[in-house]
């Protein structure tokens, strides 16, 4: 960085209802996999922090958990850190469907939105499913409601105009040094990513059949000449969830294992050997102590005063 007066360098957040692609578009906008993505809402549970660095700038993004109205203590932990994270950064980009009903969820965002004084981007995603004529009525819609920085149509899946998006952010960051090498992509330790990879291939493979009550633990993790062996298990509350989870014959639990090993090899780079287990917790979600032993720690998550 040979003039540090002309390289920008900040933190944005992602925020949003679940399931709105805010994962997704971390995911395209770094180039590779670290946030987990699935039809389930409530996907990403932690505050994930990744980092895109280009000749002009860096920008340091936090994919936090959807806003959405808690119904247990592993609830009230992903709202509060999602909700803290607003004063904590130099730009907000809030996504959004690409509709015109604003319904109850995106008005309690807003209000959320309406305390801070940091820049806000509204992000309208998946417009690769609506006309583009539309686009204009659903900008309408939400420019009424907040006096945003700007307001950028995108694609996350096909990558429609997330450049445009990027360069958006850029303006709104402040001049300073990088806050990490060039080569770091994110803070996140590499057992935590192979757990939530896990995590995603089983929310997958399970659809419906398991409610969301499930988490991923990695026991060891041990490199023995070019084979990493990994020992995990999925924590579930039920009996009868972990009878689903198994499988009969164990196909689950194999189908689950077979589908995330080759995402863990790409990741590390080498050869992976997967151990799969299964063990019930009841309800883990409402106990503090389980939820810290499973790496949410609500500590990390008390909203500022």
């Amino acid at each position: 960085m040979d003039n540090p007066k002309s390289f920008k360098s900040g933190f944005v957040t992602l925020i949003g209802r679940p399931n709105v692609g805010k994962s997704t578009l971390m995911n395209h906008l770094i180039g590779q996999k670290i946030a987990i993505t699935s039809s389930k809402p409530q996907t990403t549970r932690n505050r994930i922090q990744t980092v895109l660095t280009l000749e002009e700038g860096q920008i340091v993004f936090l994919d936090t958990p959807g806003i959405h109205k808690a119904k247990n203590k592993l609830g009230d932990y992903m709202v509060n850190v999602a909700e803290r994270t607003l004063n904590e950064v130099d730009v907000i980009c809030w996504l959004v469907e690409p509709t015109t009903f604003i319904g109850a969820g995106e008005r309690y965002i807003i209000e959320q939105l309406q305390r801070t004084r940091t820049p806000v981007i509204l992000v309208i995603n998946k417009t690769d499913t609506v006309k583009k004529e539309e686009i204009l009525t659903f900008i309408d819609a939400y420019r009424k409601e907040l006096d945003f920085a700007e307001i950028v149509p995108v694609s996350a899946l096909k990558g429609d105009n997330t450049d445009v998006l990027v360069q958006c952010i850029l303006k709104y960051l402040p001049y300073g040094e990088p806050f990490y090498d060039e080569d770091t992509v994110t803070d996140q330790p590499m057992r935590q990513i192979v757990a939530e990879l896990i995590r995603e291939k089983a929310l997958r493979c399970l659809e419906e059949e398991i409610p969301h009550g499930i988490a991923v633990t990695i026991e060891s993790m041990k490199e023995k000449g070019n084979i990493c062996h990994i020992d995990a298990t999925i924590i579930c509350e039920k009996d009868s969830h972990k009878g689903i989870i198994i499988g009969k014959g164990g196909q689950m639990l194999k189908k689950i294992g077979s589908k995330a090993r080759p995402e863990i090899e790409d990741l590390m780079e080498m050869q992976v050997n997967l151990q799969l287990w299964v063990k019930v917790k009841k309800d883990w979600r409402d106990s503090d102590i389980l939820m810290k032993n499973f790496g949410y720690n609500p500590k990390d998550a008390k909203p500022q005063n």
